[in-house]
This record gives C-alpha cells, sequence and structure tokens, in this order.
C-alpha cells in the first residue's frame, strides 16, 4: 500500500504517461487523415488491424498462453472481430466527412463519460443535478458542431463527385447520409454520435468476453488477427476492382506504422496500466482532456513533410487553406465537451446505488452500492419531459400558455418555409420576430410550471415568486423593445423609406388573427389590473391547516419564556396580481397592436402613398405599449422589494390596532408583511402578552385577526415579562417594554372590567 506521500509522484508519472500517449493519439488521428485521402477505408482498416494484430500476437502470445480456446468462444471471437470491424469502418468514414479535431471531439470519450450520460438521458438514476449538466454541456457540444460550424469550409473537406465514389460502400454511406437531408460533414458528426454508443456497448460485450477467454489483452489480440481474415478477402476484391490512388505503397510505411503504433497499439495498453493505476474516473478525465487539447494545438500547426506529400498525391489544391479549419463552434464545443467530461466521469458525491465507477483488471464492471440504496434519484430526461407536460395541461393558465405557444410555433414555421420558398425577406424577418415572441411565452411556460413544484429544503418557500420574476422580466423586454421601436419611429417621421407593401397584408392578417386567439386566452390574466376576470381562470389553490405551537423555558437564576406560533394558509382569498401571465397577456398585446399598426399603414401607403404613416403608427403603438408595460413593472417591483399589499394596507393597519386592543395584550412589535406571490401574502409579528395569558389562546386570536386581513402565511411570537426581564440583561431596548409589563401587571381588575391600582 503506498503512503499519500509516495502516491502523489506516482500518480503524476502515469498523468504524464497518458499525456504523452494521447498526443501520440491525436497526431495518429490527424495522420489517419490524410492518409484516407489516398487510400481506401476498407484498405485502410486493414492494414491497421494487420499491424496491430502483429504486434499483439507478439507481446501477447495468445495461442501459447492461458487456457485453450474453445469452439463456442471462438465463434463469439468471430463475432466480436466483426463488430469490431463494422465500428472501425464507421468511425474512419466519419474521419473523412469531419475532419480530424472534430472526430477526436465526438469519438474519443471514455466508456464511463457515456454511460454516465446514457443513464441521465434514459434512467431514473441519472446521479443528481451535476450528472444532467453534464449531459446538457454535451448535447450543446453536439450542437454547436452541427449548426454553428463553418459549413463552407467543411463543405470543401467532404467533398466528393456527386454519383461517383471510390467502392459501393462509400456511395451507400453517402447515399444515406443524404437521404437525411444534412450536409456530408453534418452526417459524419451524426455518424461519430452512433459510433460512439455503438463503440461503448461493443466494449462493455468485451469485457464480459474477456472474462471467459483469459484478459482483455489477449481477446483484443486474437480479435484483430481474426479481423485481418474477415478484411482480407474483401481487400482482394477491392484491388481487383478499383483503381488505387496510392502511387508508391513504400512511401505510405513510416505514416501507417505511426498510426498503427499510436492509434492501436501504444494507446490500448497505456489506457489498461492506467485503469488500474489511477482512478477509473480520474484517468477518464485525463484521457479525453489531454487529447481534445492536443487536437486543438494539431490543427492550427499541423504541418508534416509525409503531410505535404500525401497532399501532392491527392492534388486538389483547395484543401490546402482548408485542411483543418477551427470555427467558433468548434472552439465552444471543445470547451462544452471538456466541462461535461469533467462532470460525467466524476464519481457521485452521495453514492447513488449502482453507480459505475470503473473496471477491474479481468475486465469486470465494478459498481458503488454506497450510501443510502432508498435515496431519492433525480428523474431521467423522457421522465421528467413527461411528468412536465402532465402538469402543464393539468393547470389552466399553463395549459393556456401552452396551446397558444403551439400555435404560435406553428405559425412561425410555416412564415419561413413560405418565406424561403419565395425568397420574401418579410416573411423570413416576420418569423424570426415570432420566434423571439415564443421565447417570451416559453419563459412563462416555464414559470407556471415553476410555481407548481414543491418547496425544498434549500428553496423552503417554494418557487412562487418565480411568476413575479417572470412577470417583470417580460417587461423589461416589452420596455427595450418599445424604446428601440419609438428612436426607430422618430427617425423615419424625417425620412420615410419606401416600403413594398406587397406580403406585409397577407403577413399582418396572419398575425392578427394568430394574436387575437392569444388575447382572448390571457384577457383574464389583466382584466381590471390585479384582479382576475373575464374568461374563468381555474386556479390552484393549496391549503394548509394553520397551526401553532409555543413553548416557554424558565430557570432559577434567568428566567424567560417566549412563544412562537405559525400559519399557513393558502385559499381562495381574493386572487392576487399574477404578473407571469399578465407579462404574457402584454407580449401577445403588443404583437396584436403591431400586426393592426402594420394593415393601417399598408393601406394607407397604397391608398394614398403615405409614406408617414408607417413611422406614425408605430409611434402611436410604441406608446401605448410603454404605458402598459408600467403598471406591471411598478407591481413586481413592489413585490420584489417586499412591500406591503397595496390592496391589503389599509385591512393590515386596522387589524394592528384590533392586536393591540386584546385582552392580555400589552404590545407589538416588528410586524412585517409582504406579498410573497399570486396568492400568498406572508408575515411575521412579536406580541407582548402579561404572564397569566394563555399563548395559544394568543396566537388563534392574533391569527384569526390577520387571516380577515389577507395574510396567509404568518408567524407569532408571544413574548412574556420573564423573557423581557432576561433580554433586557442582553440589550437595553428591551427596557422600556418590561417597565410596561411590569406597570401593566400591578392592575387589579374588576369584574365589571375596570382598573383600579
Amino acid at each position: 500500500m503506498l503512503s499519500p506521500q509516495n502516491s502523489e509522484p506516482r500518480l503524476m508519472r502515469y498523468v504524464l504517461l497518458l499525456c504523452f500517449t494521447k498526443c501520440l493519439k491525436a497526431l495518429g488521428i490527424f495522420e489517419s487523415y490524410d492518409l484516407l485521402k489516398v487510400v481506401h477505408i476498407v484498405q485502410f482498416t486493414f492494414v491497421l488491424k494487420l499491424g496491430s494484430a502483429f504486434f499483439l500476437v507478439l507481446f501477447q502470445k495468445p495461442f501459447s498462453s492461458g487456457k485453450a480456446v474453445t469452439k463456442h468462444q471462438w465463434i463469439r471471437i468471430v463475432k466480436h472481430a466483426f463488430g469490431g470491424c463494422i465500428i472501425s469502418l464507421l468511425w474512419f468514414f466519419g474521419l473523412t466527412l469531419c475532419g480530424p479535431l472534430r472526430t477526436v471531439l465526438l469519438f474519443e470519450h471514455s466508456d464511463i463519460v457515456v454511460i454516465s450520460l446514457l443513464g441521465v438521458l434514459f434512467t431514473s438514476s441519472g446521479g443528481g443535478p451535476a450528472k444532467t449538466r453534464g449531459a446538457v454541456f454535451f448535447i450543446i457540444a453536439v450542437i454547436c458542431l452541427l449548426l454553428f460550424d463553418n459549413d463552407d469550409l467543411m463543405a470543401k473537406i467532404a467533398e466528393h463527385p456527386e454519383g461517383h465514389h471510390s467502392s459501393a460502400l462509400t456511395h451507400c454511406l453517402h447515399r444515406v447520409i443524404s437521404f437525411l437531408g444534412v450536409a456530408d460533414h453534418k452526417g459524419g458528426v451524426l455518424l461519430l454520435v452512433a459510433s460512439l454508443c455503438f463503440k461503448v456497448g461493443f466494449n462493455t460485450a468485451s469485457r464480459k468476453l474477456s472474462v471467459d477467454i483469459g484478459g482483455m489483452k489477449r481477446l483484443h489480440a486474437l480479435s484483430q488477427l481474426v479481423s485481418v481474415a474477415l478484411l482480407f478477402p474483401w481487400v482482394i476484391v477491392l484491388s481487383a476492382t478499383t483503381e488505387s490512388n496510392v502511387e508508391s505503397w513504400s512511401s505510405l510505411i513510416m505514416p501507417f506504422g505511426t498510426v498503427i503504433f499510436s492509434v492501436m497499439v501504444l494507446d490500448f495498453y497505456v489506457e489498461s496500466i492506467c485503469a488500474t493505476k489511477m482512478e477509473a474516473s480520474r484517468s477518464a478525465c485525463y484521457s479525453s482532456s489531454l487529447i481534445f487539447l492536443s487536437a486543438l494545438l494539431l490543427a492550427n500547426f499541423w504541418t508534416h513533410p509525409i503531410t505535404d506529400q500525401l497532399r501532392a498525391m491527392n492534388k486538389p489544391v483547395h484543401l490546402e487553406i482548408t485542411e483543418h479549419v477551427l470555427s467558433g463552434g468548434v472552439v465552444v464545443s471543445a470547451v462544452f465537451f471538456m466541462l461535461a467530461t469533467s462532470i460525467l466521469s466524476s464519481p457521485s458525491r452521495k453514492g447513488h446505488k449502482g453507480t459505475l465507477i470503473g473496471y477491474s483488471p479481468e475486465g469486470t464492471p465494478l459498481y458503488n452500492f454506497m450510501g443510502d440504496a432508498l435515496q431519492q434519484t433525480s428523474q431521467s430526461l423522457p421522465r421528467f419531459i413527461k411528468e412536465s407536460l402532465k402538469q402543464i395541461l393539468e393547470e389552466y393558465d399553463s395549459r393556456q400558455i401552452f396551446y397558444f405557444l403551439c400555435l404560435n410555433m406553428a405559425f412561425t414555421f410555416v412564415e419561413l418555409f413560405y418565406g424561403v420558398w419565395t425568397n420574401s425577406l418579410g416573411l423570413i424577418s416576420d418569423g424570426f420576430h415570432m420566434l423571439f415572441d415564443c421565447s417570451a411565452l416559453v419563459m412563462g411556460l416555464l414559470a407556471a410550471l415553476m410555481t407548481r413544484w414543491k418547496a425544498t429544503r434549500i428553496y423552503s418557500y417554494g418557487y412562487g415568486r418565480v411568476e413575479i420574476l417572470s412577470g417583470f422580466i417580460n417587461g423589461l423586454f416589452l420596455v427595450v423593445i418599445a424604446f428601440f421601436v419609438f428612436v426607430e419611429s422618430v427617425t423615419r417621421v424625417w425620412d420615410p423609406p419606401d416600403i413594398n407593401t406587397d406580403m406585409l397584408t397577407p403577413v399582418s392578417v396572419g398575425g392578427l388573427l394568430v394574436n387575437l386567439i392569444g388575447v382572448c386566452a390571457f384577457s383574464h390574466a389583466h382584466s381590471h389590473g390585479n384582479s382576475r376576470g373575464g374568461c374563468q381562470s381555474h386556479e390552484h389553490n393549496h391549503v394548509h391547516h394553520g397551526h401553532g405551537h409555543g413553548h416557554g423555558h424558565s430557570h432559577s437564576e434567568h428566567g424567560h419564556g417566549h412563544s412562537h406560533g405559525h400559519n399557513h394558509s393558502h385559499s381562495s382569498s381574493g386572487g392576487g396580481m399574477n404578473a407571469n401571465m399578465r407579462g404574457v397577456f402584454l407580449h401577445v398585446l403588443a404583437d396584436t397592436l403591431g400586426s393592426i399598426g402594420v394593415i393601417v399603414s399598408t393601406l394607407l401607403i397604397r391608398q394614398f402613398g403615405w409614406l408617414i404613416a408607417d413611422p406614425i403608427c408605430s409611434l402611436f403603438i410604441a406608446t401605448l405599449i410603454f404605458f402598459s408595460v408600467i403598471p406591471l413593472l411598478k407591481d413586481s417591483c413592489q413585490v420584489l422589494v417586499l412591500r406591503i399589499p397595496v390592496e391589503h394596507e389599509k385591512d393590515l393597519s386596522g387589524a394592528l390596532e384590533k392586536i393591540q386592543n386584546l385582552d392580555g395584550v400589552i404590545s407589538y412589535r416588528d410586524p412585517h408583511f409582504w406579498r410573497h406571490s399570486a396568492s400568498v401574502v406572508a408575515g411575521t409579528v412579536h406580541v407582548q402578552v402579561m404572564s397569566d395569558v394563555v399563548e395559544q389562546r394568543i396566537i388563534q386570536q392574533v391569527t384569526a385577526v390577520l387571516k380577515e386581513a389577507g395574510v396567509n402565511n404568518l408567524s407569532v411570537q408571544v413574548e412574556k415579562e420573564a423573557y423581557f426581564q432576561h433580554m433586557s440583561g442582553l440589550s437595553t431596548g428591551f427596557q422600556e417594554v418590561f417597565e410596561m409589563t411590569k406597570q401593566m401587571e400591578s392592575l387589579s381588575h374588576y369584574k365589571d372590567g375596570t382598573y383600579i391600582m
């Protein structure tokens, strides 16, 4: 057992070895990309399998070491070799489409990372919020390569003569990608992601087989040897039926040797050593991060005499300037891949049951069963979406937002499709404008969903205030939009531009019809300012039975006593301000006014040629939007800064006077009341009472008085003389209250209620 002092230097050796190996592997993948320009994929795979089989058989001696392989095991090895050949062919074909850098980013991930990713997406024991963030980062990284890569340059890399390919295999693969309707390099991204999943499943099956065969190294040597036998007939047929682009195979001995040694042999041995000498999670994290960084560096500085020779053999000139292009999408993708790898490869902190932590030297998967086996785990992504959709459709407000969002999205895509089809810039711009409006609806829908989430230990009040924040943000968006429209309108008043009104009318009429549906659906959110009216609103109210508890402490030298009471009651007392729905309504109203303004200005321009009508209508609409948003911003700000609710201000003042006049109550202090959400008004108050009163009776009376005033989440602290006597020794601020208490208790009572000294 190594001591902590000796383990760190030993660990650093393996990290340096891993760093050297991954740099060489990245170099080998870049060299492979250059080789695949002149060598057919099947021939290339055959040469790599042949070279690696030679080294592995030489070093491992699989036929002389270990127990004899049975016939049934040979059949399993043949199946294993066939699967390995298929994955290698898909990997190298993706390499020809995407280039070496993107292939490294997509394919060079540890099994632990991919298993954690799939566990988050498709199981209910994904590992918690941290693993979910890692899965999201991984998906974002893939999307960046799909959508934000440099399409023009990448298309040149994957360019191939249409209708002509080097073999039937590449022709079929290209036909499959063209059938998907994506560019070649984007099809390569999807192909590499699928190949990565196949590789993880293949490796899992390999570990089970390796236990029966006698170890992973022996299995790997036998499998590579069988792969050579499987590919040999195919290579013979290709050599006889296709024209080779290789002028001299002897010139390729050095690059092939580099690829075989760095990609096929060295990486396999070093990964096996580091997996046993280091933690599996740490080895996975270091491996991926090191090869990503190496590939990024090589993409900038990849120049090599052999590479120049291979370029000359491949002839095309345009490839020289687009060999290993870097784009913003690639850089961002690399960052997100490294973050995802770091998170997904880390072991679960809480030790969720069945967490994969690595593999034994024999290849057996190892799982961590520490922690509470019955601990609640995070939901899988499909189940979370299903449950969220169910909650959305159960509640009236969220259901209305969801239906209108679907309608708005449908109209948006119709506009974009028709705009691209007819090459109409007006339709395309309006489609993207409606897409921006959909983002406001999505935010409102998310807020409506979050308000129904249960309170947690950290968010003890729940998520009710999210709807206030959503309404405030929507209001700010509308203010910004109104400001820019106003400024642009003022500019156009002095110099009205020419406007093409051909497509404005049908687009505006269609948008007006969609928005009128939204106005009708959300009109209840804006009726009478803060109240709910118009269309009936089915708001879910949660009623918790009020409860109180008191406790007192008494000691011989320092006596003190106080009592706390808590009451939680969420009832339908008038319905509060739903800022989220008001924000959504104002967004839809703004779009409706915009459509009306465009229709009016279009008619005036067509009939009378009044170009100034467009900026004047825009000025009027911007001003109207601004003044309609001000009340929402004002109300939201008042809630966020914990102001006493305006509609309850007078009632609360009267309630405090009633509390002051209750029997046994001396005074009160520190009254705090605020609106927490649309349906919750919270409050706290300290009540000073005489020593002979019953605390629970005072709590019930104070709770009843404040509940009538609209407070449905209340905490009451009852304080007696002993408490003030104790606190007056700690703070001089309690001395006056203590004296008042003594004066009140010196009073005597007649039965008719009068007082005498």
